[in-house]
């Protein structure tokens, strides 16, 4: 089996892999795989070579969403792992500062940064990319009929 789940420790080893390729980097928490997230990460693989997932803490989700994540990192990172547009997977610790985010950026050195339309953090990452000359693209619309919240509200 493919190594495709990552410790952040390793993304020296993770970059040496996709050397030479055009690199997808994007990150989120993923708890509840939904269409928006499948149509999301389809789209940004149609943007290089190699789709990687910086893939957000438990106590990300706690802190940042403010509930318990229905599945552990672990867990999702192997749903992830499984789905045929997702090369690898990073193992994200939790980031008190956008600092934690500038340093994967600068450590993964991607080509592109995909994200939503309308990402609230899109200028913070657009600073980011520009730091490792990276594209930031707009892979795909947001659908608010499929998200986690809404999905975890109707249930």
């Amino acid at each position: 089996m493919k190594q495709s789940i990552w410790k952040y420790e390793s993304i020296e080893n993770l970059r040496q892999k996709w050397a030479g390729k055009k690199i997808v980097l994007s990150g989120g928490c993923f708890d509840v795989i939904h269409y928006g997230h499948f149509s999301f990460l389809r789209d940004a693989k149609r943007h290089g070579d190699v789709l990687i997932i910086a893939l957000e803490s438990d106590e990300s989700i706690l802190k940042r969403k403010k509930r318990k994540p229905i599945h552990t990192q672990q867990h999702r990172a192997e749903i992830l792992a499984s789905l045929d547009v997702v090369d690898d997977v990073i193992l994200l610790p939790f980031f008190n500062s956008d600092e934690g985010y500038s340093g994967l950026v600068r450590l993964m050195c991607p080509t592109v940064v995909a994200v939503t339309a309308g990402d609230p953090h899109i200028e913070k990452k657009r600073r980011q990319a520009a730091q490792v000359g990276a594209a930031v693209v707009e892979v795909t619309r947001l659908l608010p009929e499929f998200s986690t919240s809404k999905i975890l509200a109707d249930s």
